[in-house]
């Protein structure tokens, strides 16, 4: 996909807040966080992250500890965070409006989000400040762009794709893994893993994201980018592409694939989560982003990614209106807050250095914005998703980081009822043009 039209062009995370985050989610996993937000002091920089297990925990208190000491005198105050924790505290803090509460520099998600934080003048303007910086990314700064103006540095941008455990596909007689499956074949391979015994699929219905990533995708599938687009400038999602999104999405739940409660399952806290089943091998795939090896590495006894991950994009259905060459994803950024002392933006800004950008992507921690590190990522698996994101294509953001919270929520909301057998597709559109409606 071609990067400068990505996600990007759709406008920006919320990274999901599931960053919706989008749902999503970042390279993090479990843990929590006890931080107090912006200390108010010039020389205290408040660091809130979602990397916060195992190598990728330590690898930001280092980078923490490294900024230290090339910058006598300022002190990073490190918060590291289970994500959903994360954002929980993000949001409170943002609809407080007090500058002690929230923290120096932070994890965006973009989109709706973003122009939200804009709006309330609780996030800096990083165009002149980060001129630089931003030059050295600007294929990847378009989501985190409001009013022509940069408030975020993305770190971070990838796609959502199901990661597979080779090792249970190949037990159950799937040899030939297509990197771009059609649904026929993607149906096919659920049933050859339930007759081996093995259950195809986690979901973190839990946290409704995970499972909302399905719906959306099938609207990336069933819609034209710029239909979506027009949806979202219109608020007007009568087009019947997005209900044909819902029926896709009633045929797969129809096919029994996910794990025992899957409905109250969690993303990516402990090994009984979504991204922990798949991590210890109790599943055979997991629709995730370009976080997940970074996840997983952290779910397993030795904290190491797994060996037997593997990649495919979503299917692709018969007749689809979209490009087979569109994804769907979305990035991770540092914002800097407006009470934030003068060093929060060095600190950003070295996060997207070279040499931060380049341990970062030796520990599969996401796929790197910086040119110079898009070659140190040690997984091989991660790396197939470079040329994947950077070769054609428009990548649409995750909706709910797109339509921003009110909407995602009652989106995000409705897919989950449909995971539960209590609404239809109808029931999805429904609740997302009445929430747009009442914006």
């Amino acid at each position: 996909m071609n990067a400068s039209r990505t996600r990007l062009a759709a406008t920006a995370v919320a990274l999901t807040a599931g960053l919706a985050l989008a749902g999503c989610a970042g390279t993090g996993s479990t843990g929590g966080g006890s931080g107090d937000g912006s200390s108010g002091d010039s020389d205290t920089i408040v660091w809130w992250h979602n990397s916060n297990t195992g190598e990728g925990k330590a690898y930001y208190d280092q980078v923490a500890a490294d900024f230290e000491d090339a910058n006598p005198g300022i002190t990073v105050q490190v918060e590291a965070m289970q994500h959903e924790d994360m954002l929980t505290k993000l949001q409170a803090a943002f609809q407080g409006g007090n500058d002690d509460q929230i923290p120096d520099v932070y994890m965006s998600r973009g989109g709706g989000e973003l122009r939200a934080e804009v709006e309330g003048g609780l996030v800096r303007d990083l165009t002149e400040d980060a001129a630089d910086t931003i030059e050295t990314i600007s294929a990847f700064t378009g989501q985190y762009t409001v009013d022509d103006s940069v408030y975020a540095l993305p770190y971070s941008m990838g796609l959502v794709g199901f990661w597979y455990n080779k090792d249970l596909f190949e037990a159950a007689g799937i040899t030939d893994v297509s990197q771009n499956p059609t649904i026929e074949e993607f149906s096919g391979w659920i049933d050859q893993l339930k007759d081996a015994g093995t259950t195809p699929i986690s979901v973190g219905a839990g946290d409704k994201w995970p499972a909302a990533h399905y719906w959306y995708y099938n609207v990336v599938r069933e819609c034209t980018f710029d239909v979506v687009e027009a949806a979202v400038a219109d608020k007007d999602y009568s087009d019947p592409c997005f209900l044909k999104a819902g029926e896709d999405l009633e045929d797969t739940i129809a096919t029994e694939p996910f794990n025992a409660g899957f409905l109250s399952t969690p993303a990516q806290s402990g090994p009984t989560s979504a991204s922990g089943l798949l991590a210890t091998g109790k599943v055979a795939m997991e629709l995730a982003g370009h976080w997940e090896p970074g996840v997983a590495g952290g779910l397993t006894e030795d904290g190491k990614v797994p060996s037997f991950l593997g990649w495919f994009a979503y299917p692709t259905f018969d007749g689809q209106a979209g490009d087979p060459n569109d994804q769907m994803g979305g990035g991770d950024a540092w914002s800097v807050s407006t009470g934030a002392p003068e060093a929060a933006v060095d600190f950003a800004q070295y996060l997207l250095s070279d040499e931060v950008q380049i341990g970062f992507a030796e520990l599969d921690m996401g796929l790197p914005t910086n040119p110079a590190a898009t070659g140190s990522l040690a997984n091989e698996t991660l790396a197939q998703l470079i040329p994947v994101r950077d070769g054609g294509g428009n990548t649409q953001l995750y909706l709910d980081t797109r339509l921003g919270q009110s909407v995602g929520n009652a989106m995000n909301d409705a897919i989950a009822l449909v995971f539960a057998g209590q609404a239809g597709p109808q029931d999805i559109v429904d609740a997302i043009q009445s929430a747009a409606e009442a914006e």
